[in-house]
């Protein structure tokens, strides 16, 4: 297949998902519904939605710091700048490709800072199986205090655990198994991604080496703490919403999060969903929606702002050094 076309169809797939879950949004709903969700959103409390753009920023800000303690035992200590701006530039990338910004965002730090990719690389992939392990302790949370209406939720719509976790299970074995083969392999293309291998191996043992590692520890319990703050604040913004207990805004939040990587960072899924768990606490739809529209929109425009203006000054401010 042309390359061109593959990252096409990459880019159009979630962009097309987007699309089908906003039309079904609107279709599902009357003209006066919608009326409504609209005016709901017009009157939110610009207030908390000012508060969830500040928390969300102080997020990101937060994660960048982290990447440093990750990235220091491989003798590399970027500016705290150039760490934000590889991570919004990451964000970025996501919204249009999903998953693509962990690529660029190794790439990209790589290409100001002595640092191999494979090895920047590494230290994200151990991010994200930090942040995999948070997800399942708010998870765990949340199924202790609210089991019975998660259950109903996902039986409902026919999603069933044993199968997910057989998947994930087998997938695991799987790397497993193609791990064994490329190190015992001497085929010259299967050494040169074992070489990737080993960079990628070496970024994610530097947890074992962080020095602050109270530093790191407080980061990710930060980080976690506005993003669940986030959607607990930004329920002030509407009046039906106001009364959600933490039970509620963590199930609510779980699925939100799953749901954005479904479509272009959450385009028109995450709406949809956050109304979909909201209705079984008692939300009609048009606020569950309003709620979630206010939500996504305040959150991608950070992204949105704050990656094409890294875009724009990290190299600017990086022009008397590129390494790679």
């Amino acid at each position: 297949m042309n390359i061109y076309l593959s990252k096409g169809i990459k880019i159009a797939i979630p962009l097309l998902l987007g699309i089908m879950f906003i039309w079904y949004s609107f279709s599902t709903s009357t003209e006066e519904e919608l009326l409504v969700m609209w005016e709901k959103i017009k009157g939110a409390n610009f207030f908390w939605i000012v508060v969830s753009l500040i928390m969300g920023i102080a997020a990101h800000v937060s994660r960048a710091m982290r990447w440093r303690f990750l990235l220091a035992p491989l003798q590399c200590t970027p500016p705290l700048y150039n760490s934000f701006f590889a991570v919004m530039i990451g964000y970025l990338s996501n919204l249009g490709i999903p998953r693509s910004g962990e690529l660029l965002r190794g790439a990209t730090l790589a290409s100001y800072e002595e640092i191999d990719f494979d090895a920047s690389f590494g230290t994200i992939v151990t991010e994200r199986i930090i942040d995999m392990i948070c997800l399942l302790i708010i998870i765990g949370f949340a199924m202790m205090s609210q089991a019975p209406i998660i259950m109903e939720f996902f039986i409902e719509r026919n999603i069933n655990f044993a199968t997910s976790i057989l998947v994930v299970l087998l997938g695991v074995i799987l790397l497993f198994v193609i791990y064994r083969l490329i190190k015992n392999s001497s085929n010259k293309w299967v050494l040169k991604a074992s070489n990737f291998l080993n960079g990628l191996l070496k970024g994610i043992k530097s947890i074992t080496l962080i020095k602050e590692k109270k530093k790191f520890v407080f980061h990710t319990f930060f980080i976690w703490a506005m993003y669940v703050g986030i959607f607990w604040v930004t329920k002030y913004s509407i009046s039906e919403t106001v009364d959600l207990g933490l039970g509620a805004i963590l199930v609510a939040f779980i699925v939100g999060s799953f749901s954005i990587s479904i479509t272009s960072g959450g385009l028109g899924v995450y709406p949809v969903a956050i109304a979909a768990i909201l209705e079984i606490y008692g939300i009609d739809k048009q606020a569950g929606e309003a709620l979630g529209w206010i939500l996504w929109a305040a959150q991608t425009s950070i992204m949105l702002v704050l990656g094409l203006f890294s875009v724009i000054l990290l190299p600017f401010l990086n022009r008397d050094k590129i390494f790679n």
